[in-house]
C-alpha cells in the first residue's frame, strides 16, 4: 500500500470513502468526531450560540433591492417598505419584514473580490484564496476547538450544494456531510445487508487491519477504524430520524416552501434541533445581471419565505436565543440600476443576523447614500467569520496549525463585531 495517501488528507478522503463503499456499501462522507478532537475551549468568546445555520446566497444578493433600500438612482424596481423594528427593507421581502423585530442587518459589509468562486471561497471561509492552502469553514473550526457535537451526528452538514473540502487543513473527518437534496435525505444510510453479515464484515475489516494498524501507527489509520464504528453506530441509531422531512407537518413543509431552498432550512432545523452544530443551507441563482425584478421576485420570494419561517420556527420552539441563524452573500451589486440588473460590486453589501445572543431589530453599520462603499462600521468577512465564531465560543485569537506549519486563527485574525450582540 502507498503510505503517501495517508499523509495527504484529500487522498485519506477518497481512501476511507472507497474502503466505506466496498466493505460495507455505504456513501456516507466521514464526519469521524473522535479522539482527534481537540479539546473543546472553555471561557472563550460570547458562547451563546450553541448551534449555527449559515445560508449562503450564491451569486451575489443586491444590497439595495434586499436589506439597504436607496433613493435616487440607485433605487432599483423594488420600493422601501417600512418594518415594526423601525428600519426599512425591500418590497421584494414582505415575510422577512414581519420578522425583521428579531434580526440584526449588517449593512457595512465590504471586500476586494468580485469574481465569483473567489468571493464564494472569502465568504465560505473567511480567507481569500491564495496558493495550495485549504482553508476550513467554520464548522471545521468548531469542532477542532469545540469538540463533537453529537455522540452519532455529524457535528457539520451542507445542504444543497458537494461539500467539496469544508474540512480545509484540518483531518478530512472534519468536512460537512452533504445532503444534496432535503427531500432525499441521507442517501445509502440503510444498511445493504442484515445486522448480522455487517457485523461479521466488520470483524474480517478489522483482523485484516490489524497487522497494517501495528505497523503504521498513525492517528488517521485509528480514524478510519473509528469511522467505521461511528457510521454503524448512526446507522443503527434513532437520529437518523433527523434527515426525514416526511415526520413534519405538510402545513409547516409549505410555510417553509417546497422548493429545495425552503426544504433545506426546515432540514436545517431538523438538524440542529437533533445535535448537529453547524449547518450550511445554499441557495443559487443570485447573479443577477439582466431581470431582476423578476429574479427577485421567484428567488428572492423563496428566500423570503424560508428564512422568515425558519426565524419564526426557532423562535416558537424557544432555540433561537441558542440557534444562530447567518445570511451571507458573495459581493453586493452595483449601485447603478443598469438597465434592468446590476454588476457585481464588492465594497458594499448586507448580511444577517438572527439568534444566538446577537440584538433584535437591529441595524449595524451603513452604507452611504448610494450603496457604494461602506460607510460605518465597515465589517470585513474575516470579521463577519469572527464574529460568528466569537458567538459561537471559540478562541477566535488561539492559532491552529496547518500541515504545513502555517498558523492561521478564525476568520483571519478577524474582529468580532462586538456591537451586534444584546
Amino acid at each position: 500500500m502507498n503510505l503517501d495517501i495517508l499523509r495527504d488528507p484529500l487522498d485519506r478522503r477518497s481512501f476511507v470513502e472507497r474502503c466505506a463503499r466496498t466493505a460495507f456499501g455505504l456513501s456516507i462522507m466521514p464526519f469521524f468526531t473522535g479522539s482527534a478532537a481537540a479539546e473543546p475551549a472553555r471561557g472563550a468568546g460570547f458562547g451563546k450560540a450553541k448551534r449555527i445555520i449559515m445560508i449562503h446566497l450564491d451569486g451575489g444578493l443586491s444590497h439595495i433591492d434586499s436589506f439597504d433600500p436607496k433613493e435616487g438612482a440607485s433605487k432599483g424596481p423594488g420600493s422601501a417598505v417600512s418594518t415594526k423594528a423601525g428600519f426599512q427593507l425591500t418590497s421584494f421581502l414582505p415575510e422577512t419584514a414581519k420578522i425583521a423585530d428579531k434580526i440584526t442587518v449588517i449593512r457595512s459589509m465590504t471586500a476586494k473580490v468580485g469574481v465569483h468562486e473567489s468571493a464564494r471561497y472569502l465568504m465560505r471561509t473567511g480567507f481569500e484564496k491564495r496558493g495550495t492552502i485549504v482553508h476550513p469553514v467554520l464548522g471545521a473550526w468548531a469542532q477542532h476547538y469545540l469538540g463533537p457535537s453529537s455522540k452519532t451526528l455529524p457535528s457539520s452538514v451542507c445542504v444543497n450544494q458537494n461539500s467539496g473540502h469544508g474540512n480545509g487543513f484540518f483531518p478530512a473527518t472534519y468536512s460537512p456531510l452533504p445532503i444534496l437534496d432535503p427531500d432525499g435525505g441521507l442517501a445509502n444510510s440503510k444498511a445493504p445487508v442484515a445486522d448480522d453479515k455487517m457485523t461479521k464484515r466488520q470483524q474480517l475489516l478489522a483482523q485484516l487491519d490489524e497487522s497494517f494498524s501495528k505497523r503504521v501507527p498513525d492517528e488517521n489509520v485509528r480514524a478510519y477504524n473509528d469511522f467505521y464504528d461511528t457510521t454503524l453506530q448512526l446507522m443503527k441509531s434513532s437520529d437518523l430520524q433527523a434527515f426525514d422531512l416526511g415526520a413534519e407537518k405538510a402545513e409547516l413543509r409549505d410555510r417553509y416552501g417546497r422548493n429545495r431552498f425552503g426544504q433545506g432550512c426546515l432540514l436545517a432545523r431538523r438538524l440542529v434541533e437533533s445535535g448537529v452544530r453547524f449547518v450550511e443551507v445554499h441557495s443559487g441563482g443570485w447573479d443577477m445581471h439582466k431581470e431582476l425584478e423578476d429574479a427577485m421576485e421567484d428567488r428572492g420570494g423563496e428566500f423570503d419565505r424560508a428564512f422568515a419561517a425558519l426565524v419564526a420556527d426557532l423562535d416558537s420552539r424557544g432555540m433561537l436565543d441558542s440557534t444562530l441563524v447567518a445570511v451571507t452573500t458573495e459581493f453586493g451589486r452595483k449601485p447603478a440600476f443598469e438597465g434592468n440588473g446590476r454588476g457585481h460590486h464588492p465594497l458594499a453589501f448586507s448580511t444577517v443576523l438572527a439568534g444566538g445572543g446577537t440584538k433584535r431589530g437591529f441595524v449595524y453599520g451603513s452604507s452611504d447614500a448610494k450603496g457604494y462603499k461602506a460607510a460605518e462600521n465597515p465589517t470585513s468577512p474575516g470579521d463577519f467569520h469572527a464574529t460568528i465564531a466569537w458567538a459561537a465560543g471559540m478562541p477566535i485569537e488561539k492559532e491552529a496549525m496547518s500541515g504545513s506549519g502555517r498558523p492561521f486563527t478564525v476568520g483571519n485574525k478577524g474582529k468580532p463585531a462586538l456591537g451586534v450582540f444584546a
